[in-house]
């Protein structure tokens, strides 16, 4: 059996080595052989999450970052943290996206179950793939087969970018909701810090006068230059059908949040687990890798997507009310509510593994 994978980002190598380690026979197809990255974006990756990417993709403990608090503030509720969050061992870790890729793409280098092919210069024969995976957002398949999605655009953009400053233990994520919007200091090292910033109704560039403000609510680091920020449009996007007979969407193109709280890559790493599985189970009983199969995974996912994606629309709008209002009675709630231990420890496990219950 033979699968196709549509793409070369970080989703279809984590899904192609997965696969690959199955046994299955991959030909991944992209547009370039030198797929850029940038080198200024970090992932989280929840705890559950990386302990099965370390066992079931790659190792990656030599280049994680380990966050064992976090603490949430609002402008509205000056020097008070309305919620904490730790474990002693790790809460989730951090990663450079451009580091996780170099380490996937090595491992799949000397690979005999995966082939990597040019689509510009190879004809796709689709009909001889037992599945085909889509996770190319410009494709000509996602054009034809999943533009049907729910689509919400926050009128924002987000900055990231690294900054090397002084040692200090660094193991402490903070999550600030500004006037402007959400601003999270994700440690990388003892002496790099990853900056997203996500401001609203941000039409113009702020390149130059977003140091201003993240140097206003940053009361720990003594920073020596933040490097080049790269910016990017905030949607949330969840499509309406995951799949198209044997042509499954996957990654990104399945569904995209905002990143406040971190949760893009861990959707797709819990797919994978549901993915994995169903393929497991179909080759132990002997049965063929075919269309049941995403329609197997669309039944088990797509609700479990679709409500937690409208979770985290949900923190997003709940802090955006309580900007347009100027007033803290929002925050003191919140800060009520989650000093509940019982309740904190529900916010970590739904964080952790995307379960509510």
């Amino acid at each position: 059996m033979r699968v196709c994978i549509l793409g070369s980002g970080l989703s279809a190598l984590t899904l192609a080595k997965a696969l690959t380690k199955e046994n299955i026979y991959v030909d991944i197809f992209s547009k370039s052989k030198n797929y850029k990255i940038s080198p200024s974006r970090t992932i989280g990756i929840s705890k559950s999450n990386f302990e099965y990417f370390n066992k079931n993709i790659i190792n990656i403990e030599n280049i994680s970052w380990k966050i064992k608090k976090i603490e949430i503030s609002t402008d509205n509720l000056e020097n008070e943290k309305i919620l904490k969050f730790d474990n002693k061992e790790q809460l989730f870790s951090i990663l450079k996206n451009y580091k996780l890729y170099e380490n996937l793409n090595k491992s799949l280098l000397n690979s005999k179950f995966l082939k990597k092919k040019n689509f510009l210069k190879n004809k796709i024969d689709f009909l001889k793939y037992s599945l085909v995976i889509n996770t190319d957002y410009f494709s000509g398949l996602t054009k034809k087969y999943f533009n049907k999605k729910i689509l919400k655009k926050y009128n924002s953009k987000a900055y990231t970018a690294t900054f090397k400053h002084n040692k200090i233990q660094n193991d402490v994520a903070v999550q600030i909701f500004t006037k402007n919007g959400p601003l999270a200091f994700l440690p990388i090292s003892k002496n790099e810090t990853s900056i997203v910033y996500s401001i609203h109704n941000s039409k113009n560039n702020l390149k130059d006068g977003i140091c201003d403000l993240i140097h206003k609510y940053n009361f720990k680091y003594k920073i020596d230059k933040i490097k080049q920020f790269e910016t990017f449009e905030l949607k949330s996007v969840s499509l309406r059908s995951y799949y198209n007979k044997n042509i499954l969407a996957f990654g990104d193109l399945l569904h995209r949040v905002h990143p406040l709280a971190g949760q893009g890559f861990n959707m797709t790493i819990r797919d994978l687990k549901i993915l994995i599985q169903i393929i497991k189970e179909k080759i132990n009983l002997g049965l063929p890798l075919d269309c049941s199969v995403n329609k197997e995974f669309e039944k088990k996912l797509k609700h479990k997507n679709y409500i937690f994606s409208s979770g985290i629309d949900l923190i997003h709008e709940f802090f955006n009310l309580e900007r347009k209002l100027n007033n803290n009675i929002l925050s003191k709630s919140l800060k009520i509510i989650g000093h509940n231990p019982t309740i904190n420890k529900t916010f970590k496990r739904i964080a952790d593994t995307g379960e509510l219950f």
